[in-house]
């Protein structure tokens, strides 16, 4: 069996910024494992700009992004392992691969980081009625086809969801010469950001259909047409509100879930809202040694907010290796009304940290509404925040003195929460 101090599973934004981090505080043997054919993830497919504000001061493609931090992984002579299918881990931090270089490969890591990002939602799970004709792509899919393999899925278009990936989509394929005819979103708002709103679909004229779903697929051997219904507020189809486009591509933008086969395998606790592990502070989830970060997490809208959290999951490693991390009781941290929910999880009591940046999203948009924090049930900040979108991820630091006295939990919600707001037009 193999040794090894630090392990990261998944060579995407996050792994190589939690790598890199490590390294840079002194960790020597760090192997990352990667299952594609080389680092940078679902950046590689990513071809449009708009990546790297955050981080560089500038837009970059997705390629471009990626190309940054895997330059800086081999300058720093940092083992990389692509090809790398993880089969299993274990609660001793034991971890199995394969490879077509190393074959079956046992290894024992003192730290691992989890970064295995994520998937998206098929069709299965989400029960469209209809025949099951060719021609029904993830959003995710479809991209891979037209920008790395030069293929173009189809000519007539229709999309299911306004996540950021599906309104890309639209975009892409309309370049490509396709017709989209529009874009169906379950929600009375779009689950995209509203950059994307904008240069998407309204710059070429692609209709939104709020508060619509598909509810039948026609063809037999390919995708002929597609039904779609204005929904109710149980988010039920209204009989009589159908519409009929004739295409040959439905494609699929309806969520993304954490890969976390691996996760659940070790035992490891995940939370029901952003169904990634329950972490704290250094963002180690319940067994110790054990971090993780980016989408695995939780699904971000910006890639610098994935590297951001891939370098603090790697600082925090190094500080596990070296000195060991704090212990002992930890404070909940919950999510109350109007939010969707709030990283990390918990916080340990007894070592409280200088500053403590908390995530979170909300459940539907919000407008001039007040965020507070409670502290063991009592308030001990308030905010206003014009506007606030469940497509965006929203950070909030507290400080020390915010913190200092915490025993039981911090608590964040919307005072004035209206769980049937709308986001006023402008």
């Amino acid at each position: 069996m193999r040794t090894c101090d630090l392990v990261v599973i998944g060579g995407g934004s996050a792994g190589m910024a939690a790598a890199i981090a490590a390294r840079e505080k002194g960790v020597k043997d760090i192997l990352i494992l990667e299952r594609g054919e080389e680092t940078g993830g679902i950046l590689l497919q990513c071809i449009h700009n708009g990546f790297g504000l955050h981080t560089f001061g500038e837009e970059l493609s997705g390629p471009s992004y990626a190309e940054r931090f895997s330059d800086q992984v081999r300058s720093l002579g940092i083992a990389v392992e692509t090809n790398a299918l993880v089969l299993h881990l274990d609660t001793d931090r034991t971890l199995s691969y394969v490879s077509p270089r190393s074959g079956f490969v046992t290894l024992q890591a003192r730290c691992v980081i989890l970064a295995m990002g994520c998937r998206e939602r098929p069709r299965g799970a989400i029960g469209i009625p209809g025949a099951r004709p060719a021609g029904v792509w993830t959003a995710g899919a479809a991209q891979r086809y037209v920008n790395l393999d030069g293929f173009l899925p189809g000519r007539r278009v229709f999309i299911l969801g306004s996540g950021d990936i599906g309104l890309i989509m639209a975009r892409r394929m309309t370049l490509e010469g396709a017709k989209v005819l529009g874009v169906a979103e379950l929600m009375p708002y779009s689950n995209g950001l509203s950059r994307n709103l904008k240069q998407c679909l309204e710059d070429f004229q692609i209709p939104l259909y709020l508060s619509h779903t598909v509810t039948d697929i026609q063809g037999r051997e390919r995708v002929s047409a597609v039904t779609i219904s204005q929904v109710d507020e149980n988010r039920r189809p209204i009989p009589g509100s159908e519409k009929t486009f004739a295409v040959d591509t439905l494609l699929l933008s309806v969520g993304l879930l954490p890969e976390n086969t691996l996760s659940e395998e070790a035992g490891i606790e995940l939370h029901p809202r952003t169904r990634g592990p329950v972490v704290d502070e250094f963002l180690q989830a319940t067994i110790p040694g054990v971090f993780a970060c980016g989408n695995v997490l939780h699904v971000h809208d910006l890639v610098d907010f994935v590297t951001a959290e891939g370098k603090e999951a790697g600082e925090a490693a190094a500080r596990f290796l070296d000195a060991g991390l704090p212990a002992g009781p930890h404070a909940s941290v919950e999510a109350g009304e109007g939010i969707s929910y709030c990283l990390p999880q918990r916080i340990h009591t007894q070592a409280l940290p200088d500053s403590l940046t908390l995530s979170f999203r909300v459940l539907s948009p919000q407008r001039n509404v007040t965020l507070a924090v409670e502290k063991d049930g009592k308030c001990i900040k308030t905010l206003r925040r014009r506007v606030m979108l469940p497509a965006e991820m929203e950070r909030l630091t507290l400080q020390r003195e915010d913190l200092t006295g915490l025993q039981e939990s911090l608590r964040l919600r919307i005072m004035d929460f209206s769980q049937n707001g709308r986001l006023e037009e402008g």
